[in-house]
């Protein structure tokens, strides 16, 4: 049976690659196109809801297919861990399954399970991320999961050495680390993790070059993952076997 799905923001740089994946991938088939300011009724009776569309309405779509008792996959930017936990008691009480996804790149998921696998061994931490020119958020959803991932992986050796965070050019703190964002024309997008101790340093780098190859591959894991799914899930790298295990 095809499953059809909803797709929320279909109509942009994301969404169209989501689109061209589903059109290609067997027992899938887009259903309808919504826009951010579309009626969210007009997702009724999809099998499946893909978001991505802007942060400003993400919550709400993600609510609204919750509601119907559609399994919702979001590829939305800006879901920090306290965002997520908003939505989390209705997945949960609804018995659908919401999976987050801060980037759809097999490397990005991979370089930040490293960074979380690396995090104990460094008492200095700090992320730089670059964007194109028209993201809308910042820092991007995968800095922020990334430093929550790393922060995570501190339980025992407490939070980085962040010295002079009140000074506003030392970044956001996200999970107690500093984060940095540029936002360039002619830049897709760029992560580094730079850990630091006593008398070293390992830079963690992960640069997009071409999206629609680099998200497709992900995007086809996490469509059928999603519309199994129960309860909620964060990260790609719960679809990939790396040896390494996250926490949503």
């Amino acid at each position: 049976m095809t499953t059809q799905v909803a797709l929320v923001g279909g109509t942009g740089s994301l969404g169209r690659i989501i689109h061209g994946v589903i059109d290609d991938l067997d027992g899938f088939e887009v259903r309808t196109v919504l826009g951010s300011g579309s009626d969210l009724d007009e997702m009724t009776g999809a099998d499946l809801v893909v978001d991505a569309s802007t942060p400003a309405v993400s919550v709400e779509v993600v609510r609204a297919a919750v509601e119907r008792g559609i399994n919702v996959l979001v590829g939305t930017s800006g879901w920090s861990q306290e965002r997520i936990a908003l939505v989390r008691p209705l997945v949960d009480s609804s018995g659908t399954g919401a999976v987050f996804i801060p980037n759809f790149s097999l490397g990005s998921a991979l370089g930040t399970a490293l960074a979380a696998a690396a995090a104990p061994f460094f008492p200095s931490a700090e992320i730089v991320e670059a964007h194109h020119d028209r993201k809308i958020d910042s820092p991007s959803g995968t800095a922020v999961r990334t430093a929550e991932l790393m922060m995570a992986a501190r339980h025992t050796q407490g939070p980085f050495q962040a010295p002079h965070v009140d000074q506003r050019a030392r970044g956001q703190q996200v999970a107690g680390i500093p984060l940095h964002s540029l936002r360039r024309p002619g830049v897709i997008a760029k992560q580094e993790v730079v850990l630091s101790g006593p008398g070293e340093s390992l830079s963690i780098v992960h640069d997009t070059v071409d999206s629609a190859a680099a998200y497709a591959p992900g995007i086809r894991l996490a469509l059928p993952f999603t519309r199994d799914a129960r309860g909620v899930v964060v990260g790609l790298e719960n679809m990939i076997d790396i040896g390494i295990r996250t926490h949503s």
